[in-house]
């Protein structure tokens, strides 16, 4: 076994965090951010760029019955209720929840089966796959979302003429309107937000999910005005979820530096 992690939640949820795209663009900012020594070591564990081109192999064996408890104990989700106190949303990363998903329990869990002093080099290989992944998983809006709407998927919302969801705009759509590849996407953040790499390491893991779980209940009442005009909605948003996948590489970056110094 991967990893056992008890007491949690059978909820599932189909979904998928930030898309393709948007992981390995957070993996490619991550690793671009990692110490040499760390690099060397996550190299050696998944592969020359590993940590990039398996940032998605979390969501893809989703369709395979390989750790079936990632997606039946909720993994790549905290989901919250609407209107609560910063301190509660705080302590979610602490008193783990019952309810609305396993992220935050399965990351520390992860992380501490790495830092065991024998793991089986596959282990190892597949435990690094989650850790890329769900770290990015843990800054993606709809990913501590509305548990009544199921992380936004049940919001329906209408994309250049075609039916889709909050949860698929936040995931990949807003992304993909950029038109850029993944690796011209993440210079292109790394360059414009570069300023803002100082204040993310500083902030504690606290601060960081309750302006996730702000920006998150602003999307939320954005749906209450917006006029339904995608261009709008992008104009509104770019920046801030770029801001998001800037912050979710280095923060990713600071834990594997930790981890593996």
């Amino acid at each position: 076994m991967l990893v056992c992690i008890v007491g949690m939640s059978m909820q599932s949820m189909p979904a998928f965090g930030w898309g393709q795209e948007g992981h390995r663009i957070i993996a490619k900012i991550a690793y671009d951010n990692l110490s040499c020594r760390v690099k060397k070591k996550v190299d050696k564990i998944t592969g020359k760029r590993g940590m990039i081109y398996w940032s998605n192999w979390a969501d893809e064996i989703k369709s395979d019955n390989i750790y079936p408890q990632s997606i039946k104990d909720g993994w790549h989700y905290q989901d919250f209720e609407a209107g609560l106190s910063d301190s509660l949303v705080a302590d979610a990363l602490v008193h783990y929840r019952s309810e609305g998903g396993n992220l935050f329990r399965a990351l520390d869990s992860l992380e501490l089966e790495m830092a065991g002093e024998k793991v089986d080099p596959m282990n190892a290989n597949h435990i690094m796959r989650f850790i890329i992944h769900l770290n990015g998983d843990r800054y993606c809006p709809v990913h501590i979302a509305h548990m009544d709407d199921k992380g936004g998927n049940t919001v329906k919302m209408k994309w250049f003429g075609r039916e889709t969801n909050l949860h698929a705009v936040w995931d990949s759509k807003i992304i993909e309107s950029q038109g850029y590849s993944y690796t011209e996407y993440a210079q292109m953040i790394e360059d414009e937000y570069r300023d803002m790499k100082k204040e993310i390491e500083q902030k504690s893991d606290e601060q960081l999910l309750i302006e996730s779980y702000h920006m998150t209940e602003a999307i939320y009442q954005y749906q209450q005005i917006w006029d339904g005009n995608p261009y709008h909605y992008i104009y509104t948003w770019r920046q801030p979820m770029e801001r998001q996948l800037y912050t979710a590489g280095i923060r990713l970056a600071m834990r594997l530096n930790k981890m593996l110094k």
